[in-house]
Formats: structure tokens, sequence, C-alpha cells
């Protein structure tokens, strides 16, 4: 597991983490790395899960296939042009009244 690593090796590496982090921190040092262990091994297990060999992955497409007589085109998403620094136009713009003068005012 360890490889070229001997048992003084390992025991000095134990010796240094115990310095380091004290006799108090090793209980919660372990358990996060048990936690970290399990949960890797969980997803690792998972993806596994959700593998499908080739052949059965190249069955159910032509199951699949088989009910759809015409493959389906997908069109392209339309989307609105973007307008910057430009404020929105009020919704209903009324004409500019013109001031009306009397005519019978002459001076």
């Amino acid at each position: 597991m360890f490889g070229s690593l001997g048992f003084t090796e390992l025991i000095l590496i134990l010796m240094i983490v115990l310095i380091i982090f004290g006799a108090g921190k090793l209980p919660q040092l372990g358990e996060g790395v048990g936690k970290a262990i399990k949960g890797f091994k969980k997803s690792v297990q998972e993806a596994e899960a959700y593998d499908i060999d080739p052949q059965a992955q190249a069955e159910n497409s032509a199951s699949a296939n088989q009910g759809n007589a015409q493959p389906q085109i997908s069109q392209p998403m339309q989307t609105a042009p973007l307008e910057t620094g430009s404020p929105m136009p009020p919704a209903a713009v009324q004409p500019a009244q013109q001031e009306q003068v009397p005519a019978s005012s002459k001076a």
C-alpha cells in the first residue's frame, strides 16, 4: 500500500503529525479523513452505477429510433437584440400640442 515506505518512516511521519497537530486534534483529523475517504468511495460507486456498456446503449438507442421514423430537426432559438445605453420608450407617446394664439388680438 505504501510502496517503498518502511515501518520506521511511517513511525517518523506519525510522530511529526502528532507534534504538529497535538493529541487533541488527532481524533478530529482522523474523522475528517475518514469522511473524505467515505465520500470518495461513494462517488466512485455512483459513477460506476451510471456506466452503461456500449452494447446495451446501442440496443437502447436502436429501439428508441424505431419509434421515430424521421429524425427531429432542432431549430435554433431566436433571441432579441440587446440595446445598450438607451432607455425604453414610453408605451404611448402623445404628439406635441401647438400653442394656439387667438387671432383677434392684434397689436
